[in-house]
């Protein structure tokens, strides 16, 4: 960390505490040259996860249009939705966690379906019945059966 002030590269840190808001944290240094004392704030940082669709267009991970579609798939189904918002943070950790930024859409459709499945597999269904786009009553069929 260089002094703002004379430009010198090292500084010693006098006092760490943690921001009101609990996202950052609050250093005061002091230059070892010219002795001023300056404030730094440390946060981690975010990185946007983007999402690859199958029409090659690339769009912004979004916790709201995930969440909707996980509404819709588990309407009267005895799933609160914290459980919902608790599988997309999971979701998201995991992305987060794999320190790659970008992820398919077939991907993160996959790793919805693993957790419904052990969640309801009546949502499994639905959600599988849009995510997977079944073209006849075969392919519905099959997944059925997968799923047994």
């Amino acid at each position: 960390m260089r002094c703002p002030f004379c430009g010198h590269a090292e500084t010693k840190v006098v006092d760490s505490r943690v921001t009101e808001g609990q996202d950052a944290i609050r250093r005061r240094r002091e230059c070892l040259s010219c002795q001023q004392r300056f404030t730094t704030y440390e946060r981690r940082e975010e990185m946007p996860l983007m999402v690859l669709k199958r029409n090659g267009s690339v769009e912004p991970f979004d916790r709201g249009k995930l969440l909707r579609g996980l509404v819709v798939a588990t309407a009267n189904r005895n799933v609160p939705v914290e459980r919902l918002e608790a599988l997309i943070t999971e979701i998201e950790a995991e992305l987060q966690n794999s320190l790659n930024y970008e992820v398919q859409s077939r991907q993160l459709g996959d790793m919805v379906l693993r957790r419904l499945k052990d969640l309801d597999k009546v949502a499994y269904i639905r959600f599988a019945s849009v995510y997977k786009s079944f073209q006849d009553l075969d392919e519905f069929t099959s997944e059925l059966k997968d799923l047994q």
